[in-house]
């Protein structure tokens, strides 16, 4: 079925072009692209996972792969589906595979009033960022929490990690649900706890980072005066999540429902809900069944975590800035969103209102201004939505529309996206070169390897202004200013 998927391939002439459904596929699939994006990113195996999403059950709209998308776990990053909740007796589909193994990584955005002649010595406030917030693989250096706070992290988010003295009531205003996604029980397993003990407050690895940036061109300038950016500003992005405790959430489930899943031909068929799916990586429950609902519940106990974690790194940020700048600069955060995630919303599909459980994989929520979610601070200008690009290039700053919800489910791409793959990019691309040459041009580099700087080069990565052109022109979000990188710290 996927092989001859160009064949049902059409420009729809607004920055998308739509695979028309076909075979087993029970939507349209719709890719924000355009032909010299699709022939510059030409690997099929992204956009033959979107129409195998395309064929879940009770799945509703189209399934949406955004301008950063690239090839991954059942589901491409930069995916976007939805299913149905109340489709047949148990509800449509929701697939650890559709949401991603680091359950709400995510981006918080911090900004400083201070410019760059405001820090007294960067060289050595990027060495001192660099030593205080731990980043790589290990884990090493979370901060010292026992099993009890764990517990009321993974129920209470980020305002629990308030109650820890990591992070200002203020702050939980702009996050994304308040930082907090409801859950019954919280129940995961010993070892996913396990992995969370020592990882509060550590960045991770990958293409997890903390980047100090400066605010340069500003394209909506009524927005980012409303949100207090300016010319010159000092802002921060975290991207991090759930750390080792999402990947096991994520790791047990994918296990369970995996092993409900038999082969038959070329498909694969669980017998008691009478699924169908066309890529075990997506096993999924229905939405209201046990395994459903335990997936759900854990997964936003994880996605808590990961509010709770990138509120301790906002912390550690403040504690370094007041140590070698004399002052936080009254470091404010700006938002937090997630960007693997599941969450039930209510959407309109063919003129009908929908209970939807929106799958975003590697894409970010850019709410409309008007949506009832978004508070007063942005209830005229829309949903910030954060896109990092890439170390050496810049990254930017969205808007969700000021008015009405967008064609995709109220979803944006969530950075630039891979265009090379880690193997690849670590056989071409030479990391202390790179380093050289970004701290040539001012940029300070603190990576744990010289493997990491190869893997997260700005080479490894899409163009993060055509994905910001392709993303404003299919009407999902506009552009409010770009960010330039002054000083970044890579797991």
């Amino acid at each position: 079925m996927a092989d001859d998927w160009r064949r049902f391939l059409s420009n729809e002439g607004d920055g998308t072009m739509r695979i028309k459904a076909h075979g087993r596929m029970k939507v349209d699939a719709r890719l924000v692209t355009d032909e010299l994006h699709l022939q510059k990113h030409a690997d099929d195996r992204g956009p033959e996972q979107l129409i195998n999403a395309a064929s879940l059950p009770g799945i509703v709209g189209e399934a949406w792969g955004m301008a950063d998308w690239h090839f991954g776990y059942g589901l491409p990053i930069g995916g976007v589906i939805a299913t149905d909740t109340e489709h047949g007796d148990l509800g449509g589909a929701i697939s650890p595979g559709g949401v991603g193994f680091d359950i709400n990584c995510g981006v918080r955005m911090l900004a400083l009033d201070a410019t760059e002649k405001d820090i007294p010595n960067l060289k050595k406030l990027a060495g001192r960022l660099a030593g205080r917030i731990p980043a790589g693989a290990s884990g090493k250096g979370g901060l010292d929490i026992t099993m009890s706070d764990l517990d009321n992290l993974i129920q209470g988010g980020a305002p629990a990690a308030i109650e820890l003295g990591y992070g200002y009531d203020e702050d939980l205003k702009h996050l994304e649900s308040g930082g907090r996604l409801n859950t019954e029980n919280a129940e995961i397993s010993l070892r996913a706890k396990e992995r969370g003990l020592r990882a509060l407050g550590t960045l991770g690895s990958g293409n997890h980072f903390l980047e100090l940036q400066t605010v340069g061109k500003t394209v909506d300038v009524a927005t980012a005066e409303k949100w207090g950016l300016y010319e010159g500003q000092i802002v921060a992005m975290i991207h991090s999540g759930s750390r080792g405790l999402g990947h096991q959430v994520c790791s047990d489930h994918v296990r369970s429902l995996e092993r409900r899943y038999k082969q038959q031909g070329n498909i694969w068929v669980d017998e008691e809900w009478g699924y169908e799916l066309a890529d075990r990586q997506l096993a999924s429950a229905p939405f209201h069944s046990p395994q459903g609902q335990a997936y759900f519940d854990a997964m936003n106990a994880a996605a808590n975590f990961a509010f709770a974690n990138r509120s301790a790194l906002a912390h550690r940020l403040r504690e370094v800035l007041r140590l070698e700048m004399g002052t936080d600069g009254e470091a404010s955060t700006l938002y937090d969103v997630a960007h693997n995630i599941a969450k039930v919303e209510l959407h309109h599909i063919d003129g009908k209102e929908c209970t939807c459980c929106v799958h975003r994989k590697g894409a970010t929520r850019a709410f409309s201004g008007d949506s009832p979610e978004m508070n007063h601070y942005n209830h005229l200008s829309g949903q910030p939505v954060l896109i990092p690009g890439d170390m050496g290039t810049g990254s930017w700053v969205m808007a969700g529309p000021k008015n009405g919800q967008n064609i995709a489910f109220g979803s944006s791409c969530h950075g630039a996206g891979r265009a090379m793959s880690r193997s690849k990019a670590k056989q071409t691309i030479d990391g202390k070169a790179l380093k050289l040459e970004l701290e040539n041009r001012g940029i300070r580099i603190h990576a744990s390897t010289p493997n990491v700087l190869a893997e997260e080069a700005p080479d490894a990565y899409k163009d993060v202004d055509d994905v910001i052109d392709l993303t404003a022109k299919a009407g999902l979000a506009r552009p409010v200013v770009r960010l330039n990188p002054l000083a970044v710290i890579k797991g």
